[in-house]
C-alpha cells in the first residue's frame, strides 16, 4: 500500500504549549506536503490559551485537518493518546509532543521507511542510548513514533501505566508480541519554548514501571 492511499492521524497532547504549537502545526504541513493527514490536539485544559490558539490554526487550516480534542485537566499522557485515538479516521497513528524536541522533518522518514518495510511501528533510533533489557529497541521511551492504528489499539489495550512510563510499556509490550518495530535516525532537541513537564515524580514513576515490566514481561 503506497503513502496516498494512507491516511495518518498525527496525536499531539498539549499542555501550555501556546508558543509552540503553531510552529509544530505549520511544520507539519511543511513537509507533509503530499499526504493525506489529520493533526488531533489533545489539550488537557492548558491555562496559558493554548486552546484558544489551535482554534485560530482551524480556521486557517481547516477544522477538517485539526482537530480540537481537549480534557479538562491533566489526566496523563498515556490517557491522552487513548483519548487521541477514539477520534483518528486514518489508518496510521502518529504520536508527537508539541515542543518540537522532535522536529516534524523526519515525518516523510517515518512514512517511507514504513512502506519499505511493511513495519508495525517505525520509532526514533536514539543511536546513543543503551537498552540493556531489550537489545534492539533503542529508546524505550520515546514518544515519536508512526504506528498501524491496528496495532496501537491492540497495544493500548494490554497497557496499564500512565504518564511517561506509558510510551515505555507500548514498546516493550510491542516487542513482546512480535510486531515488527523499524527505527529511524533522528536528531533530539531540547523543547524550544516552555518548560519540561518531566518533574522528581515522573522520573520516580519510570523507575517503578522499568522495575514493573522487568518482573511481568
Amino acid at each position: 500500500m503506497d503513502a496516498e492511499k494512507n491516511k495518518y492521524s498525527i496525536i499531539v497532547p498539549t499542555y501550555n504549549e501556546r508558543l509552540n504549537i503553531a510552529l509544530i502545526v505549520y511544520l507539519i504541513f511543511k513537509h507533509l506536503r503530499d499526504v493525506d493527514f489529520e493533526i488531533i490536539v489533545v489539550d488537557d485544559g492548558s491555562p496559558d490559551g493554548t486552546q484558544e490558539i489551535v482554534k485560530q490554526l482551524q480556521k486557517l487550516y481547516g477544522e477538517d485537518r485539526i482537530l480540537l480534542r481537549p480534557r479538562a485537566k491533566k489526566l496523563g499522557l498515556g490517557t491522552a493518546y487513548i483519548h487521541g485515538l477514539k477520534h483518528a479516521s486514518g489508518n496510521f497513528v502518529v504520536i508527537m509532543d508539541a515542543d518540537l524536541s522532535h522536529h516534524p522533518k523526519y515525518l516523510p522518514s517515518f512514512i517511507k521507511k514504513q512502506l519499505e518495510t511493511g513495519a508495525s511501528i517505525v520509532e526514533h533510533d536514539m543511536s546513543q542510548a543503551v537498552t540493556l533489557l531489550w537489545p534492539g529497541l533503542s529508546d524505550l521511551t520515546g514518544s515519536f513514533r508512526l504506528y498501524k492504528k491496528s496495532v496501537l489499539e491492540d497495544v493500548i489495550s494490554s497497557c496499564v501505566s500512565k504518564g511517561y512510563v506509558f510510551q515505555m510499556e507500548m514498546i516493550v509490550r510491542a516487542s513482546r508480541k512480535g510486531y515488527h518495530i523499524e527505527e529511524v535516525p533522528i536528531t533530539f532537541v531540547d523543547r524550544v519554548f516552555g518548560s519540561s513537564k518531566l518533574g522528581g515524580s515522573e522520573i520516580v514513576e519510570y523507575l517503578k514501571g522499568l522495575i514493573y515490566l522487568m518482573v511481568t514481561t
